[in-house]
C-alpha cells in the first residue's frame, strides 16, 4: 500500500507544500496534512479498519506513514470508552462517557502524537529530537526517542510535575529546568532547531503530532458505531488534540463513513489560572493574547499562548461549541468526585472538564439526555505533587475503632 498523503497546507494562509518534505510550519503557524480522500474511499472501507488489530496504526490510510514507513511504537492500543452512570446521575446526565487515554504508553494521550512525530523525525534522518514541555509530552517524547534510537532534549518550566521529569530522565533525555513558562522554553528549543542541533517536535511546531492525536477522533467514531456523540469536552492547553479530533471528524464525513452528518459540539476547557482561549472566544477574536501570570496545578493547561490558538477557536466556533473556564481552586474536588463515583483517578486537566460540565448543565447549555464524552488525557497518579497525603495515625496495639468507622 502506498501512502495517501498528498501535500501540506498552511492553516494560516493556505500556502501548499509538497508531501514528504521537512516543512514544519509556515509564517510561524502550523500546517495541515492533506490526503487523497477520494482514493481512500475507493480502496478502503470501514470494515477494513474494524478487522485490523485495535491500535492507532489501524488508521494508516489517514496517517502519513502508510505501509512504507516503519513506526516507532510502544503498542498504542485502543483506549476504553467508559460509561459513567453514577457520575452522570450525580451531574444530572443520562449518557456520560469518559474516554480514558491514561491506558496508553506513558499513561497519557501524548503517546499517540509523539509516536508519529518521532517516527517521522527518524524517517527524515534526525538524530536528536527536542521539545518544551509542561510534563507528559516530554516524558512521552523521551520514551519514543529511546525506542527509536534517537537522542532527546526536554526543556521544562520549574513547576513541571516530578513524575514527568523522572520519566524523561529514566528514558535517557537531557532535561533542563528553566525559569519561564512553556512558550518561553519553546523559543529556546526553536533556536536550537534553527542551529541544526535537533528536530523541534514541540506542540504544533511540526504537522505529525496532530495526525497521531487525530486517531482519538477516528477511534471514537468506531466505538460509537459511526454515530458521533452530541458533545465532546476536552481540556485545552496548546489545543492540538481538540484540533486533531475535529479534523478526524471532517475527514470521516468527507469519506461518507459517518451514519449521521451532525458533528459534535466541541467544548474547549481551561482553568481560571490560564484562560487565553476562553478570553479570545468570549471577545470574538481570531487569535488569543498571551495570558499574564499563568498558574495552575493542571500542568498541561499552563500554556499562556499557543501558535495553534486560531485553529482551536475555529473548531469550537464551526462546531457550535464553547470555550469555558472552570475554577482552579476546585480541581482536586472534581478529581475526588470522579474517583468516588466511578473509581477513575483522572488527571487535573480532565477534572477541570468536570467543573465546566457542571457549569454548562446549570446554564442549560447541555441537555441532560445528550451524549457527552469527556477525555481523560492522563493518569492522575502522575500528579501527586499538589495533593496533601498526610494520613491519620493508627496505633496498631490499640486501634481507635470509633475514629476508623466514622471516617
Amino acid at each position: 500500500m502506498n501512502r495517501y498523503l498528498t501535500h501540506f497546507e498552511s492553516a494560516w494562509d493556505g500556502t501548499v507544500f509538497p508531501a514528504d518534505t521537512r516543512e514544519t510550519w509556515h509564517a510561524g503557524r502550523p500546517l495541515w496534512t492533506r490526503y487523497d480522500l477520494e482514493r481512500v474511499r475507493r480502496e478502503v472501507t470501514r470494515s477494513t479498519w474494524e478487522n485490523r488489530p485495535a491500535n492507532m496504526w489501524r488508521f494508516r490510510e489517514l496517517l502519513p506513514v502508510g505501509d512504507e514507513i516503519e513506526p516507532v511504537t510502544l503498542q498504542e492500543d485502543e483506549t476504553p470508552l467508559i460509561d459513567c452512570p453514577r457520575l452522570g446521575a450525580t451531574l444530572g446526565l443520562s449518557n456520560l462517557w469518559i474516554k480514558d487515554e491514561s491506558r496508553l504508553s506513558g499513561n497519557s494521550f501524548k503517546a499517540r502524537g509523539l509516536s508519529l512525530a518521532v517516527t517521522m523525525a527518524r524517517h527524515f534522518g534526525a538524530r536528536c529530537v527536542a521539545m518544551a514541555s509542561n510534563g507528559n509530552a516530554g516524558g512521552s517524547m523521551a520514551s519514543y526517542a529511546a525506542r527509536g534510537g534517537l537522542k532527546s532534549v526536554v526543556i521544562v518550566p520549574r513547576e513541571t510535575p516530578r513524575a514527568n521529569v523522572a520519566e524523561s530522565l529514566l528514558c535517557g533525555a537531557r532535561v533542563f529546568c528553566a525559569n519561564g513558562l512553556i512558550d518561553e522554553c519553546g523559543r529556546v528549543v526553536r533556536q536550537g532547531h534553527e542551529r541544526g542541533l535537533w528536530s523541534d517536535i514541540s506542540t504544533m511546531k511540526e504537522p505529525y503530532r496532530l495526525e497521531g492525536k487525530k486517531t482519538m477522533g477516528l477511534e471514537l467514531a468506531m466505538q460509537f458505531r459511526w454515530r458521533l456523540p452530541d458533545v465532546i469536552i476536552y481540556p485545552t492547553g496548546g489545543g492540538t488534540a481538540l484540533i486533531a479530533i475535529w479534523k478526524a471528524f471532517h475527514e470521516l464525513r468527507q469519506l461518507g463513513w459517518l451514519d449521521a452528518d451532525k458533528l459534535p459540539r466541541m467544548i474547549a476547557v481551561q482553568s481560571t489560572g490560564c484562560t487565553p482561549i476562553v478570553d479570545a472566544f468570549n471577545k470574538g477574536e481570531r487569535v488569543a493574547q498571551r495570558f499574564a501570570g499563568a498558574a495552575t496545578i493542571a500542568a498541561g493547561l499552563r500554556v499562556p499562548i499557543g501558535i495553534g490558538d486560531f485553529m482551536v477557536l475555529d473548531a469550537v466556533r464551526q462546531s457550535g461549541g464553547l470555550a469555558v473556564a472552570a475554577d482552579e481552586d476546585r480541581i482536586i474536588e472534581w478529581q475526588n468526585l470522579v474517583g468516588r463515583e466511578e473509581g477513575l483517578v483522572i488527571c487535573p486537566e480532565s477534572a477541570v472538564c468536570i467543573g465546566a460540565l457542571q457549569q454548562l448543565i446549570k446554564q442549560q447549555l447541555i441537555h441532560p439526555s445528550e451524549s457527552i464524552v469527556v477525555f481523560n488525557t492522563a493518569a492522575g497518579q502522575k500528579y501527586m505533587d499538589h495533593l496533601d497525603l498526610t494520613l491519620p495515625h493508627l496505633d496498631l496495639a490499640s486501634p481507635n475503632w470509633s475514629a476508623i468507622t466514622s471516617s
